[in-house]
């Protein structure tokens, strides 16, 4: 996991005007977890009289970045509801991004590492079970493959491998002729010649024997 704060790029503090200097603008985080990259907004401070900094901020980054997350410390039950009044004036999409409500900083720096875990993890569960997804109809594939070459009057899964791997699908093997099944396959004159007249000749490919 990496982590980077954006005072590479960003100032080294923003001042709310009527604060004391929150630092704002720095607080900005990047988590990028097993090629996954999350995006945070860490607000320390929330100040109930001036909180359009904090939004028009968050409205900039959520157009930025996918996974994007927002925490903000609120200890009190004043801040919280001014958070509440703001979420809904500055007409917020629930989960675009999302909020994440904190008792303090320690407890925001935790939930930021758990979120950009818990991503990564997702990401990673993701790509498993479309690999386990891609590598089972790859085997149906190829098992259908089977089915259908073997129906092929004394072809077998050898025979069946080599033209596949020799020629390829089955539309291709049809196109084939016998010189290039012989060619390209240790297969024998007769094999070469019944592939080429079942899969060509109704009278032989009209009635496949698959099972």
């Amino acid at each position: 996991m990496h982590l980077s704060d954006s005072t590479t790029s960003a100032p080294s503090h923003a001042t709310l005007s009527g604060t004391g200097g929150v630092c704002l603008m720095r607080n900005d985080f990047i988590f990028n977890c097993g090629g996954l990259s999350v995006a945070f907004v860490f607000v320390t401070n929330w100040d109930c009289n001036n909180v359009s900094l904090i939004f028009s901020r968050v409205q900039k980054l959520r157009t930025q970045f996918a996974r994007f997350y927002v925490i903000i410390t609120l200890p009190a039950k004043q801040q919280m509801n001014s958070f509440i009044q703001s979420y809904f004036k500055f007409e917020m999409v629930i989960g675009k991004p999302t909020f994440v409500p904190v008792q303090d900083i320690e407890m925001g720096f935790e939930k930021m590492v758990k979120i950009a875990h818990s991503s990564g993890v997702y990401k990673q569960q993701k790509i498993g079970e479309k690999l386990k997804a891609e590598k089972k109809l790859s085997v149906q594939g190829m098992n259908f493959y089977l089915k259908v070459v073997t129906s092929i009057p004394g072809i077998d899964n050898h025979d069946a491998n080599a033209l596949s791997q020799a020629i390829g699908s089955v539309q291709a093997i049809a196109k084939a002729s016998k010189d290039q099944i012989l060619e390209n396959t240790d297969l024998s004159a007769e094999k070469a010649e019944m592939i080429s007249r079942f899969l060509r000749d109704p009278k032989f490919y009209s009635s496949p024997k698959i099972t």
